[in-house]
């Protein structure tokens, strides 16, 4: 997940607008707190608020007639970025080398296989700690304080309720990494082997305990997550995330010393070949198998092709999801994490670009340029991050899904 900066200041302005009463949503296009329902169930210490999903509606007029050709537009997106992420690590691009070529040898930014090992574990490092702190832990603290609006805007994958399966499969692309295992293959070379034959076995132990421990506490958490934020459950997964990020800087700190070139070699090689291929090719044919399904949608739209479309979204965002622990080299470079994955959206430009069916707001051009370490974004940035804003995995999501199911089409 992409957190799109520029949009996120719009979302938390309309969401604060929202709570402050439920009067407030004259137009009813904003999710919006029921009061009654803020209440404490008996037995729990879970508030419970229900945020009605009375934005766009397919069988609206003033909506349903670009409907189908936006999400054909933004699944086509998904399939041409799905496409150009495959090729840009097995083929190259535009005549550049593979990047699985120079991840491979070591070259460009990287000086030495240890380079390599410790980029790995830093793709592992960042998505543990997005997990815990931002995609789990960002909404809980909104909730905290109250503001419980904002948390369920803030909860990723919130239309179709399938955050906590993104989360652990965000976990399982960390499990992947470190044992170089994807879809019951395993490499012969992987840090967790490599601990294992040296001199810290202990520590391959505890990674995987750590790792089997966060998706054990993530699936363990009251679903859907947006209905259940106030959760004690929450917490567990909050602590388990952390204590993984925890083991693995304990075992980047020891990449320094490790002294087999030619291991670490193989260990890069295996990890690219049997998981990071592997995943990228999975998303490619599952994009363009999503890509098909809504056209199907488009062509003829009912509740049928709603929920058939629906579940290849589901089946798409799977390897999407077991590829954040490696969010380096071409899905950083040319801004294709944002451009699938940015979060949260921009809900009054989607109902815009239905209203128009102007769908040219999704191309932006030149070099990528996202915020700089600063957190500030120039206009070209800014030009960016509100194309990405209305297109990707979550405008798609938004117009398949609602309340949790396929979206229905009335006769």
């Amino acid at each position: 997940m992409k957190k799109n900066i520029f949009i996120i200041g719009l979302v938390a302005v309309a969401a604060t607008a929202a709570s402050c009463s439920k009067n407030n949503d004259k137009d009813g296009d904003g999710p919006v707190i029921d009061p009654i329902e803020t209440t404490m169930p008996e037995g729990t210490s879970d508030p419970r608020v229900i945020i009605n999903e009375t934005d766009a509606d397919f069988n609206d007029p003033q909506y349903k007639a670009n409907w189908g050709n936006y999400a054909e537009a933004v699944s086509s997106h998904l399939k041409n970025d799905a496409e150009t992420l495959y090729k840009a690590w097995n083929d190259g691009l535009d005549g550049d080398e593979a990047f699985q070529t120079t991840f491979k040898d070591a070259k460009g930014a990287y000086h030495s296989y240890n380079d390599c090992i410790e980029q790995i574990l830093d793709g592992c490092i960042d998505i543990a700690n997005e997990v815990g702190e931002s995609k789990i832990g960002d909404p809980r603290d909104k909730w905290e304080n109250k503001l419980y609006t904002e948390a369920v805007y803030a909860v990723e994958s919130w239309y179709s309720y399938h955050s906590i399966q993104d989360y652990a499969n965000n976990i399982r692309s960390i499990q992947n990494a470190f044992n170089c295992t994807y879809k019951g293959k395993q490499g012969q070379h992987s840090i967790a082997a490599y601990l294992t034959k040296g001199s810290h076995p202990e520590l391959a132990v505890n990674v995987n305990a750590r790792i089997s421990a966060a998706i054990a506490a993530i699936e363990g958490m009251a679903a859907p997550f947006r209905s259940h934020i106030g959760n004690p459950s929450v917490l567990v997964a909050m602590e388990a995330c952390d204590q993984l990020k925890g083991v693995l800087k304990t075992l980047k700190a020891e990449v320094e010393h490790f002294e087999n070139e030619e291991e670490l070699k193989a260990i890069v090689s295996d990890y690219v070949d049997i998981v990071v291929l592997p995943t990228y090719k999975d998303l490619a044919e599952a994009n363009t198998a999503l890509h098909a399904a809504v056209q199907q949608l488009k062509a003829n739209p009912s509740s049928a092709t709603f929920e058939t479309a629906a579940k290849a979204w589901m089946t798409a965002r799977q390897p999407w999801e077991m590829s954040e622990a490696f969010l380096f080299g071409p899905v950083d470079e040319l801004g294709l994490d944002p451009n699938m994955d940015s979060w949260p959206l921009d809900q009054d430009a989607i109902k815009n670009v239905l209203k128009s069916g102007d769908f040219s707001g999704m191309d932006w051009e030149g070099d990528y340029e996202g915020e700089d370490e600063g957190g500030s974004m120039s206009q070209h940035a800014e030009e960016i991050a509100e194309a990405q804003s209305i297109r990707g995995f979550h405008t798609l999501e938004f117009l398949l899904f609602k309340n949790g199911q396929p979206r229905r089409a009335e006769n």
